[in-house]
């Protein structure tokens, strides 16, 4: 898919006070490891948990700690840059579902590398998620930049061709607190290594039907 703009940014659109709450909110509950959608869409994991090995191959793409969020508030603060973004980008996806909220904590060490978040097919469960697929994703940055070192969201607009070098390109417009980006989810994107203190951020991920 051609399109003109890879991703689309409001620089501290979010109130101080708010990413404050949303990241005390996170701090409140336990965190589990994050995994890659793969993992996530093949098997639980609760009920069949990853062994050692799985676990060793997995932390050599993504290594951070994530808490799962559902709150109506959330999705008030965040939706509406989503379909402001939609809009001036030129992009007017057709989506009307939001997945849950993933609040993620990047601790020294902690990395998530290159991915995009669409997959092959739909979803297949039933539910309100059942036929649709990712189409725009979300980052809001919830810390102080003074608080951390590293952890730059990086694009790569070379998209799914194979002959293309990566020309990473650093997203500085997300670095300031209460940043927001939004981007399709066909594009591809890391975090890079967090140097010292913690990155939190958010991650929505918005669903439609298939594109036509």
């Amino acid at each position: 898919m051609n399109i003109s703009n890879y991703y689309w940014y409001f620089k501290s659109a979010i109130p101080p006070r708010i990413c404050d709450e949303i990241i005390q909110y996170g701090l409140q509950h336990k965190d589990d490891m994050a995994i890659t959608g793969g993992l996530g869409r093949a098997r639980d994991i609760k009920t069949q948990p990853l062994n050692k090995k799985e676990i060793k191959d997995l932390k050599k793409k993504r290594n951070s700690n994530v808490v799962w969020m559902n709150d109506r508030w959330i999705y008030k603060e965040i939706q509406p840059y989503v379909h402001e973004a939609n809009r001036s980008a030129g992009w007017n996806f057709d989506w009307d579902w939001s997945e849950s909220c993933q609040f993620t904590k990047y601790k020294p060490g902690q990395y998530y590398d290159w991915h995009c978040d669409s997959w092959d097919g739909a979803y297949e469960k039933e539910g309100p998620t059942k036929g649709k697929i990712r189409k725009l994703s979300v980052t809001v940055s919830l810390a102080d930049e003074k608080d951390y070192q590293g952890g730059e969201l990086e694009f790569d607009f070379r998209q799914n061709d194979p002959d293309k070098q990566r020309h990473p390109v650093v997203c500085n417009e997300i670095v300031p607190k209460g940043s927001v980006v939004v981007f399709p989810s066909f594009v591809w994107h890391r975090v890079k290594r967090v140097k010292k203190g913690v990155r939190y951020s958010l991650v929505i991920w918005n669903l439609g039907y298939p594109f036509k």
